[in-house]
């Protein structure tokens, strides 16, 4: 049974190679706390489109080289709040942008 909770765990865990939504939506203050300064890169007008999400799946393996961390643990313990607040603002964004396009439509539709 314990096997099987520390592979629920595992999957769960920040690592190097896996998508960080942190990164993602957040590249700027993200790069300047984990030392890594390609995310500035976001500061670029149209460039920022593409780069962003280069940060998103490039971003832990940035960290893990820019920092030094004992293990696998804790590189996840730092990088799971970063995480969890770009998910968050992912979802709020997207929800706000469903919402004002919602309320384009009805008012086209009241126009009419």
């Amino acid at each position: 049974m314990e096997n099987y909770e520390d592979f629920e765990q595992s999957k769960k865990m920040q690592r190097p190679g896996k998508f960080n939504f942190g990164a993602f939506m957040l590249p700027i203050p993200w790069g300047i706390a984990h030392r890594c300064y390609l995310p500035l890169l976001t500061l670029i007008p149209v460039f920022n489109l593409i780069w962003i999400f280069v940060c998103g799946f490039r971003g832990n393996d940035w960290a893990m080289k820019n920092n030094h961390y004992r293990d696998e643990l804790e590189f996840s313990r730092v990088q799971m709040p970063w995480h969890r607040l770009g998910v968050v603002l992912f979802t709020l964004t997207l929800l706000s942008i469903s919402f004002i396009l919602l309320l384009m439509m009805l008012g086209i539709a009241a126009y009419h």
